[in-house]
């Protein structure tokens, strides 16, 4: 009994080096004190579970993280523009071991930090200010992306998403962007209206031509006997109206009769 009492005491005064539960949305490893080091090939999953009272647990949280960097970058041209960056990331889960061998629990300000700016200010420095704030905003964002999505997981870390919140130039060089995309805006629209009248032009001359050769056509095809039986067939046709009519005889050989009626 004195020896068992004396082993629940010691038991419980080591209790929490010995016991330990890995919560939802956690992740662990162990460092084996005369083991060699990290285990990094076994990384602890949820639930409760027991070490060894000379070993150390390390706890990762791999729910969703996101940072927030606000940073002045310079363009192609040594221009100073500021940028407004969100990225949402991981740890990989199964890679704990290694993340924490390299860089520590402390990997966000030592690891995502330093790569999301050195792809933001890399991947500027290859773009004017116009084409970061305009015309190549999508290339540039899918860029940046790429480059760090690229060396975050390279490290073990699972890049979710990257954002670009704004960019931001000096007025003055704002400005004048503005004011030339509005002036090539302009002259698109001109150029738009300069081809739709063009082809307007180019429809009204192309149906002037084919009604000429139509009335060409019909006109070679008007012969005397062939208007004097159109006339008798409209004749006959009026004259089968049950409607009251009046009918002129005409003079002439050809004359036709003129049928009026009062509807």
């Amino acid at each position: 009994m004195v020896i068992g009492i004396i082993i629940l005491v010691v038991v419980m005064a080591l209790s929490s080096s010995l016991f330990f539960t890995i919560d939802a949305g956690e992740r662990a490893v162990i460092f084996k004190t005369f083991e060699g080091g990290i285990d990094k090939e076994n990384v602890l999953t949820p639930g409760f579970d027991v070490k060894a009272p000379w070993n150390d647990l390390y706890v990762y949280d791999v729910k969703e993280n996101s940072v927030e960097e606000k940073m002045d970058v310079l363009d192609k041209n040594g221009l100073s523009i500021n940028v407004d960056v969100t990225v949402r990331f991981h740890p990989i889960y199964g890679r704990i071991g290694h993340l924490h061998e390299n860089f520590g629990k402390g990997y966000i300000t030592s690891l995502v930090v330093p790569e999301v700016r050195s792809a933001v200010r890399q991947v500027m420095g290859r773009f004017t200010a116009e084409e970061i704030y305009s015309t190549k905003r999508g290339e540039v964002e899918t860029m940046i992306k790429t480059e760090t999505e690229t060396s975050l997981g390279a490290n073990n870390i699972q890049m979710k998403a990257l954002l670009i919140r704004s960019i931001n130039l000096p007025e003055q060089i704002k400005l004048a962007i503005e004011n030339k995309l509005k002036q090539e805006q302009e002259a698109l629209a001109y150029q738009f209206r300069l081809e739709k009248e063009k082809s307007e032009a180019e429809r009204k001359r192309i149906a002037a031509e084919g009604e000429a050769a139509a009335n060409k056509i019909i006109n070679s095809s008007l012969t005397p006997e062939l208007l004097k039986m159109r006339g008798i067939e409209a004749t006959l046709d009026l004259s089968k109206s049950p409607n009251s009519k009046i009918v002129v005889i005409g003079g002439g050989d050809e004359g036709l009769p003129l049928i009026l009626g009062n509807n």
